[in-house]
């Protein structure tokens, strides 16, 4: 049986970067690009998916911290690209917007494994 901290970790870890991906699409998604106001909340919510990750890695199985370590990366990766979009104009923002939308996207695929490496332990 699987521990309910473990699991509940872990859920919450996936809902975190379910949640950093919803925001990043919806600001990508508006109609003449993604503004900088709306990117200005992302990475706080980056930041708190990763320490999220971080704090939960410890007592997970091998596989499991495999794939948060990987979708650690992939925030990481979303903070950078969001920080650089926030620092341009124009296509340069959408251009980074794309990026870290799709870094989002595969952080939240990682965290999706961590949680079927959970249950299956």
């Amino acid at each position: 049986m699987v521990d309910k901290k473990v699991k509940d970790a872990l859920d919450k870890v996936r809902a975190g970067a379910q949640e950093l991906h919803r925001a990043i699409s919806d600001a990508a998604a508006k109609q003449g690009g993604a503004t900088k106001a709306d990117l200005e909340t992302v990475p706080l919510k980056a930041k708190a998916v990763t320490d999220s990750i971080k704090g939960s890695i410890a007592v997970q199985t091998e596989a499991a911290r495999k794939h948060l370590k990987q979708a650690a990366t992939y925030v990481e990766s979303v903070q950078k690209h969001i920080a650089e979009g926030l620092k341009r104009t124009g296509r340069e923002v959408q251009t980074s917007v794309r990026r870290a939308l799709a870094d989002a996207r595969a952080s939240v695929q990682e965290a999706s494994e961590a949680v079927a490496a959970g249950r299956s332990a």
